[in-house]
């Protein structure tokens, strides 16, 4: 994959990351307005257990998508982190912060379960 094209989509993608996390604290900020009117409590504590998970993973995403914008600047965008192996563009056009190749990916998920 071209860099210019890796860099275009890691900042669009960048971008909605950051968007969505903006969204998320501006529904935090009317969860917290609507607690103090609440009549069952336990609803507004459990969406802020659900908003609480939705932003770590937008976070991950987003330092995922920072590595991955390192790489392109130290050259070695597009090639497995752990082999050093080529990752198809096919798979970076999918997921333009893949650090892994698909079969060192599948070897981890299978390892974690």
């Amino acid at each position: 994959m071209e860099l210019e094209r890796a860099r275009s989509l890691l900042d669009a993608e960048r971008a909605q990351v950051h968007q969505l996390l903006a969204d998320l604290g501006k529904a935090r900020t009317d969860d917290h307005e609507a607690e103090r009117d609440a009549t069952y409590p336990a609803q507004p504590l459990a969406q802020q257990g659900v908003d609480d998970a939705v932003a770590a993973g937008l976070q991950d995403r987003l330092a995922a998508l920072d590595r991955a914008l390192q790489r392109v600047e130290e050259g070695s965008y597009g090639r497995s982190i752990r082999s050093g192996a080529p990752i198809p563009d096919e798979r970076l056009e999918a997921d333009p912060a893949a650090e892994l190749t698909v079969r060192e990916a599948t070897d981890d998920e299978r390892a974690n379960r």
